[in-house]
This record gives structure tokens, C-alpha cells and sequence, in this order.
């Protein structure tokens, strides 16, 4: 049993204080309000991180950028964006904000990210069906894993449509040595607690071209025209970071690559210590070369057949309490299951993991399955689905030492019954 609670990933200060520092100078300069010299220099160091000659604008969440990257591809009221199904709802959202409809797309089973065929299949599905192409392209790095940047950004530069990367799980992650969140027309990262980096809570948009950039930064601070009073010509948004949370980014920067590091190190120990666990297997990157994955999160899948202690018991009581890391605010469900979940012996394993202290997640379920989005177009193959009915995410953060990794493990081989 853990003699602490183990979280899926904690956020995590420089041992330097830097946070501290530039909150300090913050205070001590009195630039607690949005924007401010902290936001400055956090772009500037985001800016060299990614780098491609990119711009980056620091925003309040990863969710912001998503709308303001959409909104300046021009997608409106009529609109489709083609989006990946396997994801968290910040991808998809922000399609519904701006009056559009979301086209889901399912993923390929290497990297369980959106399938390059299904997409061109369903651009030209749409085209065919409503006699003009989607707007944007969305896909995502689940969980830091790459999605293949070379086949989508060769579809849609063939279509003509521009890519909104959803790189908020995929800081830092790469393909063939480029970083995500530059291959696109923009690119997303978030911030939030349990991300790579923190900065409480936000996000960013990278794009490269100047217009855009300054657009984008007009969007983002209510598109206010340069009168000595307030003139507004379009509706613009609140969106902009703050200087104090700007700030811990600046701390942050600083420990970035340490943070990946550590990632990439947990995720060898899962491989190495699950790899004989029959019925457990680690999803890792293809072995191509292309892939460098951050794992954000490090995910498996249990073959369903996997018998897990108190299997039985799986779905028999409605969750009261906040799930998830969600702030404490959850409505209470009607049911204990619904259509499509996790498979019993994945709830049992959660289940069991919570009582020894460690937290687990399942994987996201698909958006092509949530009620929210029961009439949207869906081109699916059925990979996210199976997927979300075997995977779970384990923990990965700076605090899951070792030892931490080992006591999961041998959590999980003491919930498989023999």
C-alpha cells in the first residue's frame, strides 16, 4: 500500500524559487493585472522553446487559444471543423462557441490519434454532402503522444484547410524533431495545474505570421482600437494571462526540460516493470524514429478478460465527489453507468488504486460518444472506442519518484487476481 497519495501529475516549482521571485517582482512592482512584464518575458521564452521563427500569446486557458485560433480561420455560424474524437472537450468546445459543428474524427491505432485516411475520407464526405470543405482541422496530442504531423499537414495542404494544432498535453513533444504546435497554421498549449509547466491556470497560442499575431493579441484584449477611449469595431474577448501567473511560467521555463525528462524516465520504468504482467500492456510511441513523446501521461489497456479484485462490484455506486481533478463541482449522475465506459475490470482497477492512495484516470471518452454531441458528424473505425473501454492513465509527474512507480506496479499485479 502507498504511504502517500500518488497523483497523475502534481505541479511542480523550480528548487531555484524562481516562481517566487518573479510573483515578487510582480507585487513589488504592482503589476498584479493582466499583461505586464512577466507576460512579456513568458512569451519570450516560449517563443525560443518553440521555436520555427514563431510567435507566441499568452492566454488565460488552453480553451482560449482553441476559440481565438478558430475564430481567426474564420469559423462561424454554418461552419464544420474537423476535429479528433479521442480527446478532452476543450478541443471540441470551442467548434460550438463560434455557432459551428463539429466533424469527428476517429484514430489510428499506432498513436491513437486522429487517422490521417478517416479525415481525407471524411473531407471528402463533407464536400460531397454539403458542397463546401471544413474550416480548420483539429488534431490532438493525447496524453503528449504525436499524432503524424507529415500525412495530416500533407491532406491539409492538399484541401487547402488550415491546422489548429492541439498541443495542450504535448509540450515540448516532437516529430522528426520539430516541435508540436508549429507544423500548423497555429498551435495550442495549455498551462493548467497538472500540465508539463504550470502557470496556475492558462494557455497559449503560436502562430507565424505577424498579422495574425497581432490580430489575435487584439481578439484577445476585447478589440479595443487605438482611441484614447474605448472603441470597439469587432467583439473581442477577456483573454489575456495575468502578469502573476506569468510569472510562475517564467519559473517554469526554467525546469521544462527537467519536467520531460522526468516524464520519459517514468514511462521506461512502466515499460520495463509492466512488461511481463500478463493481461497489462504500456502503450508506447511507434518505434520509427519520428516520435518523441513528452507522457504527459503514461497510459495502458487491460485485456478484457483481466480479472481484477473486486471486479464485481464495478458501476455499483454513483460517484458523489468530484472526479478527475475537476475544482470540487460535479452534477451528481441519474445512473452509475451509461452506453459506453470502461470496461468492468478497468473501473475495479481505479477502484482499487484509489484505496492504496494512487490516482488513475481512465482515458477520454471519445466526443463522438458524449450526449453533447449525439448529432454530430462522426467517421469513426471503432480504435477510440475500444480503446477508452481498456485504457487507463497512470501517474507520471515530477513527485512519482521511482519507488512511487514501483508501488503502483506492484498495486496493479496485487489487484490481478490469480
Amino acid at each position: 500500500m502507498a504511504n502517500k497519495r500518488i497523483y497523475l501529475c502534481l505541479a511542480h516549482m523550480s528548487e531555484a524559487g524562481l516562481e517566487q521571485k518573479y510573483i515578487k517582482e510582480a507585487f513589488d512592482t504592482n503589476w498584479v493585472v493582466p499583461l505586464g512584464p512577466n507576460v512579456n518575458g513568458f512569451e519570450a521564452d516560449l517563443q525560443e522553446f518553440v521555436g520555427q521563427n514563431k510567435r507566441v500569446v499568452a492566454l488565460s486557458s488552453g480553451t482560449a487559444a482553441v476559440h481565438l485560433a478558430l475564430l481567426s480561420c474564420g469559423v462561424g455560424p454554418g461552419d464544420e471543423v474537423c476535429v479528433q474524437s479521442f480527446t478532452f472537450c476543450a478541443s471540441s468546445h470551442p467548434i460550438t462557441y463560434l455557432g459551428a459543428t463539429p466533424v469527428f474524427i476517429d484514430s489510428e491505432k499506432d498513436t491513437w490519434n486522429m487517422d490521417p485516411e478517416l479525415l481525407e475520407e471524411a473531407i471528402k464526405d463533407r464536400i460531397a454532402k454539403t458542397g463546401k470543405k471544413p474550416k480548420a482541422i483539429v488534431p490532438v496530442a493525447l496524453y503528449g503522444m504525436p499524432y503524424k504531423a507529415d500525412r495530416i499537414m500533407e491532406i491539409a495542404n492538399k484541401y487547402g484547410i488550415p491546422v489548429v494544432e492541439d498541443a495542450a498535453e504535448g509540450f515540448g513533444s516532437r516529430f522528426n524533431g520539430q516541435v508540436l504546435g508549429t507544423f500548423g497554421k497555429y498551435g495550442v498549449l495549455s498551462f493548467n495545474g497538472n500540465k508539463m509547466i504550470t502557470t496556475s491556470g492558462g494557455g497559449a497560442l503560436i502562430t507565424a505570421n505577424e498579422d495574425e499575431w497581432r490580430e489575435i493579441m487584439m481578439y484577445a484584449t476585447q478589440y479595443r482600437e487605438s482611441y484614447p477611449y474605448y472603441q470597439h469595431e469587432k467583439i473581442g474577448y477577456n483573454y489575456r494571462m495575468s502578469n502573476i501567473c506569468a510569472g510562475i511560467g517564467r519559473g517554469q521555463m526554467t525546469v521544462a526540460n527537467d519536467h520531460i525528462a522526468h516524464h520519459k524516465h517514468v514511462q521506461k520504468l512502466y515499460e520495463e516493470l509492466l512488461k511481463d504482467v500478463p493481461g497489462v500492456h504500456v502503450h508506447a510511441q511507434p518505434a520509427t524514429g519520428e516520435y518523441d513523446s513528452n507522457y504527459w501521461l503514461c497510459t495502458i489497456t487491460l485485456d478484457p478478460d483481466l480479472k481484477i479484485k473486486g471486479q464485481e462490484n464495478a458501476y455499483k455506486t454513483i460517484v458523489q465527489g468530484a472526479v478527475g481533478g475537476a475544482a470540487g463541482v460535479i452534477h451528481v449522475a441519474d445512473s452509475a453507468t451509461t452506453d459506453c465506459q470502461p470496461n468492468d475490470n478497468v473501473e475495479a482497477l481505479r477502484v482499487f488504486m484509489d484505496a492504496a492512495g494512487i490516482e488513475a484516470r481512465p482515458v477520454w471518452k471519445p466526443m463522438h460518444k458524449q450526449p453533447v454531441y449525439k448529432n454530430a458528424p462522426a467517421y469513426v473505425n471503432g480504435v477510440s472506442e475500444a480503446i477508452f473501454k481498456v485504457g487507463m492513465c497512470l501517474p507520471a509527474g515530477p513527485y512519482v519518484k521511482d519507488e512511487d512507480v514501483k508501488c503502483i506496479v506492484d498495486t496493479i499485479k496485487n489487484a490481478i487476481v490469480k
